[in-house]
Order: structure tokens, then sequence, then C-alpha cells
């Protein structure tokens, strides 16, 4: 890996360090889990520890030195019906595992939370690379409802029938989720690795159709690689990564292992403007535990694609990003789909002024 002046990914070339948007990816924006539980993702009634498409283009690629602080807006909108919907109708109602059930209902939520992410890329190398650290939590609404017939049959024969409609919001804090990445580059390549997880401290209740906790601890590891060109302005990112998710001790529920890749492709039109595509495969790998024998494995998946758009507006000591980005969801299982939309807002240190004449070099906030 390339560095001068103890800055990491900096070129040797002064043509070179004026054309590296020196970015690092579409912002962890981390909803992870906390906006699972009012969109429903997968795994226990269709909520999911793994947020997907947090992370995007230019993943990868390091960063600025210093404290950067990440806001960005997350509002999907989604339904779902058949085991999705049973699934939470189950949990809600505290019905025996050894039942049957049969149910014609679907399941809508659109949360609308806003993200804080604070992170500090470190100066000094590690293992070579730039490392990084970063907690993210959020605060918003989430809403769900729920509307059909829910038939149950015991196992004596007997049958409980429950119609109508159950709708709920509710206001509040999301859990916490601490993330560490490193970080390493030479020329046009660059990769990366990271470990993150579920502090379950958010809004949570087994009762409540809405929540913005997920009642359980999660940790998620992988790796991710970015093609990088800063003289014809085209980059490529992929991350992928597997989640394991603790027991749930409100409802001795564990979800399976999840398989997630995200992905992102863009060009820069300027030095500070750069459109292109994303999207993501999720996969549940592993069957759920606990979930009733009718519903089991109960294993989710989707695949999501669409556009974004990026700016960055560069200053003297602060620099600033903002990103749009959306996706539309399809091969949905066992967990609801529809479509969800990014607006990312985040202020990172300005990069260090070239040695020679050349433009000063302009670099995206990291990513959580």
């Amino acid at each position: 890996m390339k560095k001068t002046n103890s800055r990491i990914g900096k070129r040797n070339s002064a043509a070179g360090r004026s054309g590296r948007l020196l970015v690092a990816g579409a912002l962890w924006a981390a909803g992870l889990a906390a906006v699972a539980p009012g969109s429903a993702c997968a795994d226990e009634g269709g909520i999911s520890f793994w947020l997907p498409g947090q992370f995007g283009s230019l993943a990868a690629v390091p960063g600025v030195p210093g404290w950067t602080l990440s806001l960005f807006n997350y509002f999907p909108q989604v339904s779902a019906s058949g085991a999705v919907a049973a699934a939470r109708e189950v949990t809600l109602g505290k019905f025996s595992s050894t039942v049957n059930v049969n149910l014609n209902a679907t399941i809508s939520a659109d949360p609308d939370l806003v993200f804080i992410v604070p992170s500090y890329i470190f100066a000094t190398p590690v293992f070579g690379g730039q490392f990084a650290v970063s907690v993210a939590s959020a605060v918003g609404r989430s809403t769900a409802d729920l509307n059909g017939t829910l038939t149950l049959t015991g196992p004596g024969g007997g049958t409980i029938t429950r119609q109508g409609n159950i709708d709920d919001g509710r206001t509040g804090f999301s859990d916490l989720y601490p993330m560490a990445t490193l970080k390493w580059h030479d020329g046009v390549n660059n990769w990366m690795t990271y470990v993150t997880g579920d502090v379950p401290v958010g809004l949570y209740s087994t009762s409540s159709l809405a929540n913005i906790g997920i009642g359980h601890g999660a940790i998620d590891s992988g790796v991710g690689y970015t093609y990088f060109n800063p003289q014809t302005g085209t980059e490529f990112s992929a991350v992928t990564g597997l989640t394991y998710n603790f027991l749930n001790p409100s409802t001795n529920y564990q979800n399976g292992i999840d398989w997630h890749l995200d992905w992102g492709t863009s060009h820069f039109f300027s030095r500070t403007f750069f459109a292109g595509a994303v999207g993501y495969i999720y996969d549940q790998l592993t069957a759920d535990r606990g979930c009733l024998p009718a519903l089991c494995p109960f294993e989710s998946r989707v695949v999501g694609v669409g556009p974004q758009i990026g700016f960055i507006f560069p200053s003297p000591t602060v620099q600033t990003f903002l990103g749009f980005k959306s996706y539309w969801e399809f091969d949905a299982a066992n967990r609801p789909s529809g479509w969800n939309g990014w607006v990312t807002l985040s202020f990172s240190p300005s990069p260090p002024a070239p040695e020679s004449a050349a433009a000063a070099m302009v670099t995206k906030a990291p990513p959580r």
C-alpha cells in the first residue's frame, strides 16, 4: 500500500492525488436491525439484524483520518402475506408451538427513522491498513398493520379463529450498532474487512406489532472490494458477509444464519458528482429455531436493485456529502418486500492539500 506523509492511500503523483476521490462508500447507513423491526425484514416474524443496502459504492476505499458524523433517513414501504403475517400474529398472541396455522392476511409497514453515526478514522496504520470505528443508532417512528383471518387448530382438534385488523405505531430509539473496519488500497484496488453487531437496548416488546429494536444480540462479519480508477471516474464495489443471531430471551426464538451481498457501481461525471446503480442479495442459509412446525424452516431471501446519485461539497476544513439511493425488491420469500429509499448527509475532515499545483483531493465521508 502506498503512503506519504502518514496519509494512507495518498497518491505518489500530483495527478493521482488530484484525481483520486478518496471515498469510503455509501455510509454505514447502518439502519442495521434498527429499521428491521418496523420494516419486518426476515427471520423471526420476518425481522433480521442485517439491513440490506447499508454498504454501497466505494465501500472499501479508505477515508481521511479524523472524526466523521453521518446522518441518514431510511424509509421503506413493504408488505407481505402468508407465513410472515402468521408468524407475527402467533408471536403477538403467544400461541403454543404445537398448533397448526391457517392465515389469510397481509402485513404492511412503513417506518421512518433517522440514523446518527459518529465514526473515527485512525491515522496510524494497523496491519498496514486504515482502521476505523463507529457506532450507530436511530430515532423515529415505526408503524405496522396486520389485516386478515387467523385460524389455529390445537392438538385435540379445537380451533380458534381471529378476524380483523391490528395496527400499531411506536416512537423511540433503536438498538446500538458498533462497527470496526480495516481497509487497504493499492492503485485502483481496495480491500476491506469489517465486524459489526447488535446491542439490544432499543424499543422492543413481544406484545407490539411495531418495534424499533429486535430483542436479541447478533454479530456480523465480512469482506469487501472496490475497483476505483480516478482517471476514468469508474468504480465498482461489493461487500459480503454472514450474520449469526443470538437467542431472543423473550420468545426463546433464534434466527438462522444469514448471508448478504451489497454492491454498487458509479461513474464520476465531475469531481463532485457521481451517479450509478446499487443492489443487494439477502439469503437465509439455515433454518430458524423455535418457530411453529407449520411455519418452519421460515428461511428468507430477497433481491433489490435501484439507482443512486451523490454530491460532494468541498471546503477548506469540513467536507459535506449528500447522497440519494433507492431499491426495488423482488424474488422475496418469507419476508415483506416493496421498496426503500435512503437520504445520506455526512460531514468529514477535508483532505490535505496536494503538494503541487494540482487541485485538492476530494473525499467522501467514510461509511458506517
